[in-house]
C-alpha cells in the first residue's frame, strides 16, 4: 500500500497562513459578528440600551475599549477613520486608537471629517456638518441615563420598560432649584424616538442638538459596561426640559477662540491665559487656514 502525504509548507509565512485564521479588525470574525447583531438590534430599537459580550481590547476599559470594539466591527478596508479625542486628533488616546484600527485593518487616515467614513469620538461631536454616508462612533464612559437616580440594576430595567422617567425629572427640577439651572453637562439626557431615555455622554449639551433629526448614524459603545446604543439617521432627539425652562447649550457672552476669531463653536478655556480656544482643533486650523490663505504655521 501506497501512502502519500501532501507537502509541508516550506516557509514560516506559508506555516502561518496554513494555520492561522484571517483575522482582519484586530477582532475575530466571531466576536465581530456577535458586535454587529447588537448594533443591529440598536439601530432598530433607538436608544436603547443593547448588551453585548465586551472582548479583552489592548487598550484599558474606560479610554475607549468600547468605541473601538464597534469601530472594528463596522470598518472595512476601502473605510477612511478620524479619531478624535476631546475635539483633538493628536491626543494621546486618540493617537493610540487610530494607529491600532490602521494598522491593523489598512483603512485609511485623516484629520478631516469631511473626508472620514468613520469617526470614533470621545467627548465631542466636529463642528462639521456630518453626512449620510459616514458613521459617529461615540467612546461611552456610562451608557445608564438613570444611573445618578437609581443604582439597582433591576430597578433600572424596569423603569425603562415602562418608561418610568419620573425620577430624572425630578433630579432635574432639584438642580435647577437648586443652581437656578440645570448645571448637568456631558451626558445630558435626551428622549429618543419619543420612547427611551438616553445618555449623551461623553459629549456636552454644545453637542446634543446634532443628533436631533441628524443625516448620519450614530453608535454608542460602552466597553466597561458592556452595553451598545444607537441613533439613526432622522430621529427625533429631544433632551428633557421643562416648558417654561428651554433647553440651553453651554454659552460664555464675549468668548472667541483666541487663534481663529470663532464665536460659534464649542470653546474650551485655557485657565493660565484667562482666553478660550476651540475644542474642535482640525477645524480651528482650517478656518485659520482659509482666513491667512496659507497654510498656518
Amino acid at each position: 500500500m501506497t501512502v502519500t502525504h501532501e507537502r509541508a509548507p516550506t516557509t514560516v509565512s506559508a506555516l502561518a497562513a496554513a494555520t492561522a485564521p484571517e483575522e482582519f479588525g484586530h477582532l475575530d470574525e466571531q466576536s465581530k459578528r456577535e458586535i454587529r447583531c447588537a448594533l443591529l438590534t440598536a439601530v432598530a430599537v433607538p436608544g436603547y440600551q443593547v448588551p453585548f459580550a465586551s472582548r479583552e481590547m489592548p487598550v484599558a476599559r474606560g479610554w475607549g475599549s468600547g468605541g473601538l470594539q464597534v469601530t472594528l466591527a463596522a470598518i472595512g478596508p476601502e473605510d477612511t477613520v478620524k479619531v478624535i479625542d476631546q475635539g483633538d486628533d493628536a491626543g494621546v488616546n486618540a493617537a493610540n486608537l487610530r494607529r491600532l484600527i490602521v494598522q491593523s485593518t489598512g483603512a485609511a487616515q485623516t484629520t478631516d471629517p469631511r473626508e472620514a467614513s468613520i469617526i470614533q469620538t470621545r467627548h465631542r461631536i466636529p463642528e462639521d456638518p456630518l453626512m449620510p454616508d459616514q458613521i459617529l462612533v461615540l467612546q461611552v464612559p456610562v451608557p445608564e441615563p438613570l444611573r445618578a437616580v437609581e443604582k439597582d440594576m433591576r430597578e433600572l430595567r424596569r423603569m425603562h420598560a415602562e418608561a418610568d422617567y419620573s425620577a430624572i425629572w425630578v433630579s432635574l427640577y432639584e438642580d435647577l432649584v437648586r443652581n437656578g439651572v440645570i448645571t448637568q453637562s456631558t451626558g445630558y439626557p435626551v428622549l429618543v424616538g419619543g420612547r427611551y431615555v438616553m445618555a449623551t455622554t461623553p459629549i456636552p449639551r454644545w453637542d446634543v442638538p446634532k443628533l436631533h433629526q441628524a443625516e448620519f448614524l450614530s453608535l454608542f459603545g460602552a466597553g466597561r459596561e458592556k452595553r451598545v446604543y444607537a441613533v439613526p439617521p432622522h430621529t427625533d432627539v429631544e433632551p428633557l426640559a421643562f416648558e417654561d425652562v428651554a433647553f440651553q447649550v453651554e454659552h460664555t457672552e464675549g468668548a472667541s477662540c483666541i487663534l481663529c476669531g470663532a464665536a460659534d463653536a464649542y470653546l474650551v478655556e485655557v485657565p493660565a491665559r484667562a482666553s478660550w480656544i476651540c475644542s474642535d482643533t482640525d477645524w480651528c486650523q482650517r478656518r485659520r487656514t482659509e482666513s491667512n490663505g496659507a497654510p498656518d504655521d
